[in-house]
């Protein structure tokens, strides 16, 4: 007898499953909640990095039926998502996706489906990075300067290099500057870089 499970993946702690399995429940799935895999994990883990799959699959048998409410919680890269319905096909165990009108990904129209829109959002992400990347890279040109301000002021800066040219340890200058080790050796290392 077919079995179904759920998996709900969200990024952050800050976020919730609940969205997940009130779509599923109201696509008409009726999971029992010991079947319920959540995880909280970047999708741009593989599969592999992902503890609660991993312990789902070792769940899963042939005739089981997997439902997600998007193609996304089994991750952001195509040849991830692909290779991941691609194991749970092998194993015999059809995979929903709600945002996909309920389709079983691993039919030949669901695959073919799947693979086009993961291509298309792994796309649209390297498309983001890209122009993330050239916005940067203007910024940059026009001196835009990015990352903390520097701790220690220029004056600052020459008296630690000056007490570290006489002899002063990092610890001594680090406590007369009010300031960390990590501070005074950074101070120290960007001057023999």
């Amino acid at each position: 007898m077919a079995r179904t499970f759920a998996y709900l993946r969200v990024s952050t702690n800050d976020q919730t499953t609940a969205n997940q399995m009130q779509e599923i429940e109201a696509a008409g799935f009726a999971v029992d909640p010991r079947r319920v895999v959540t995880e909280t994990v970047s999708g741009s883990s593989a599969i592999e990095q992902r503890p609660g799959f991993m312990r789902l699959l070792d769940r899963l048998e042939a005739g089981d039926v997997l439902v997600v409410s998007r193609m996304d919680r089994l991750g952001r890269n195509t040849i991830d998502v692909v290779a991941s319905v691609d194991r749970l096909a092998a194993m015999g165990v059809r995979v929903h996706c709600l945002a996909l009108g309920g389709a079983d990904l691993t039919s030949p129209a669901g695959r073919m489906v799947m693979t086009v829109l993961a291509a298309t959002a792994q796309f649209e992400r390297d498309l983001l990075i890209e122009r993330t990347q050239a916005g940067l890279a203007r910024a940059k040109s026009e001196g835009a300067t990015f990352g903390r301000p520097a701790t220690l002021d220029d004056a600052t800066r020459d008296a630690v290099l000056a007490g570290l040219a006489s002899g002063a340890s990092v610890s001594a200058l680090a406590k007369q500057h009010g300031t960390s080790r990590q501070t005074i050796m950074r101070a120290r290392d960007a001057v023999t870089a």
